[in-house]
């Protein structure tokens, strides 16, 4: 294949099933706040103690600063958005509800950053096959131009539902495929060989959840199936590395250029849409929510805010858009 190497039946069961678990977990952390802080405090704790000093400890594939930074940091992120959703006070602040975004920006920027430091690298480095090339540089551009198309900043809300997800209204759908087409690239150049899983399947995880479960939640649902993917590597090390169902990355050349090449082109492409939509109707991109008037915008708003605080000019029909709206 031309992204990885010998994929079986059983790998793609495995792929699927993966999507399946970590979308289940998501759903289950939605549910109310008492399972999520059993799935984000209780079980981390359990794991710490007794699970990750012998399976991430040293010597083996997860047993670095880095993984051990990462998970805690994932589950940090998912109690900072539970905050958000149970705690009335802090949902109604607007600098509160900053957290996210900034978080968000933050995290695209570390990645940002390692595909610069790729670019130069080849060989083995830190139990990691690296290819660095122009296409860590071509991504690490599309993560910057991700950032940037970073919108409604002020706009999260809290659903009106039992469950109070976090909502992102301007956070549309074109955005959150560029996104992922980044991040995918990412994870392919710099850390190849986990990407069938850690790339590919963990961000369908989120990104279904997002499209047909629950509209505006795909940053919630984002962190909490990376603090599930990565509770699960660090218990298992060796799934993505040696196991049955490891799959390789070609490491090819024309690959690595490809994938690096879609997520910049679909990034450049939400750009263009970004000027004209804050030129068009003369909206801070950091203040008002630049999608608005779109019905994809427009009906997450709808299905979530109370009917009390429901806009009465939203385009609900996929019509023109309102050039006077915002959120």
């Amino acid at each position: 294949m031309f992204l990885f190497q010998n994929i079986s039946g059983a790998d793609w069961l495995m792929w699927v099933a993966i999507i399946a678990a970590l979308m289940l977990l998501n759903e289950a952390a939605r549910a109310n706040k008492w399972i999520g802080l059993t799935l984000f405090i209780a079980v981390p704790i359990l794991l710490t103690i007794f699970v990750w000093p012998t399976t991430a400890g040293a010597g083996s594939s997860t047993g670095t600063w880095f993984h051990w930074v990462k998970v805690y940091s994932a589950l940090a992120g998912c109690l900072g958005f539970m905050a958000l959703r149970f705690i009335p006070k802090l949902s109604r602040n607007k600098w509160a509800l900053l957290f996210p975004p900034i978080i968000l920006a933050v995290n695209i920027l570390e990645a940002v950053t390692r595909d610069f430091q790729v670019y130069g690298m080849h060989g083995m480095v830190d139990g990691v096959f690296m290819n660095g090339g122009v296409w860590n540089i071509m991504n690490g551009v599309a993560g910057i131009i991700n950032i940037i198309t970073i919108t409604g900043w002020m706009g999260i809300i809290i659903s009106r539902d039992k469950q109070k997800d976090m909502i992102w209204p301007d956070q549309i759908w074109p955005w959150i495929i560029a996104y992922d087409l980044w991040n995918f690239a990412y994870v392919y150049n710099c850390v190849g060989d986990h990407s069938f899983y850690a790339g590919a399947a963990l961000l369908l995880s989120c990104t279904f959840a997002a499209f047909f479960i629950k509209k505006g939640s795909w940053l919630q649902a984002r962190a909490q199936t990376l603090a599930f993917w990565m509770m699960f590597t660090m218990s298992v090390p060796a799934f993505v590395t040696n196991s049955q169902f490891a799959v390789q990355s070609t490491h090819s050349n024309a690959a690595l250029f490809t994938v690096s090449f879609i997520a910049l082109l679909a990034n450049v492409g939400v750009l263009i849409l970004h000027i004209v939509r804050v030129t068009k109707f003369r909206r801070n991109a950091l203040k008002d929510d630049v999608y608005a008037g779109m019905k994809a915008h427009d009906q997450v708003l709808a299905d979530n805010l109370p009917e009390n605080e429901i806009p009465k000019d939203l385009n609900l029909k996929g019509g023109n858009d309102s050039s006077t709206h915002t959120a």
